[in-house]
């Protein structure tokens, strides 16, 4: 049984994982068959109320204890799980990817990433095991490999600012439908838009799904 790591990154669309990515994602890997070992960086984040959109001024919590929301409480600390651990790796998106795993949703192509969550991803493709990410997630795996000069190939859909910034960050970005996905051959990289285009949860599903299926078909 292959055995597939989830990144999560809190628990809500604006400040943490994205809840319909994350549950199609993590349906999906069970329906394939892996096992999935859920984690997510023990650290603060700030928190937005999901009814006006807004911060909640003062207002902190740990990322952690809020993606054991969506984990039932079967999650482990990143800084725990090496790539040894694992023979796949998913990141589903949501703007805590932009704001917990990384600042790119502050400081753009410019941001800094979560040392834990930089270091599993570079474990990650250095073992050669493959790598999926979807909606947002991609920027964040754009600057780590970026940085490394891997000249990853990755999509966040068709948005031009997202996409140059994607670039900027030394990756490829290809443009892409939401219930399509790019892949990146030689990192072992798939990514797919989901919410960064879709219009209905159905729109970001089929995306997720097919994305699923290429990570386990690249499994093996």
């Amino acid at each position: 049984m292959a055995k597939v790591g989830v990144i999560l990154a809190g628990c809500g669309v604006y400040d943490g994982s994205e809840i319909h990515e994350a549950v199609i994602s993590l349906l999906a890997l069970d329906r394939a068959g892996a096992e999935v070992i859920i984690m997510a960086p023990d650290t603060e984040q700030g928190v937005v109320n999901h009814l006006t959109g807004e911060d909640v001024a003062g207002a902190i919590r740990n990322v952690l204890e809020e993606s054991a929301r969506i984990a039932r409480g079967g999650i482990s600390d990143i800084a725990t799980i090496k790539a040894t651990d694992l023979d796949a790796l998913f990141i589903p998106g949501g703007f805590g990817v932009a704001k917990n795993l990384c600042d790119f949703a502050y400081k753009g192509p410019k941001c800094t990433t979560h040392p834990e969550v930089a270091r599993l991803i570079r474990e990650i493709v250095a073992a050669k095991k493959p790598l999926a990410a979807v909606c947002i997630a991609p920027a964040l795996v754009a600057k780590v490999l970026g940085a490394d000069n891997l000249n990853p190939q990755v999509t966040i859909g068709t948005d031009e600012e997202t996409a140059g910034a994607v670039t900027s960050m030394g990756a490829a970005h290809v443009p892409c439908p939401v219930t399509e996905f790019v892949i990146d051959a030689n990192n072992k990289i798939i990514t797919s838009p989901a919410y960064m285009l879709a219009g209905s949860i159905s729109e970001a599903a089929e995306g997720i799904e097919k994305t699923v299926a290429a990570l386990m078909e690249m499994v093996g």
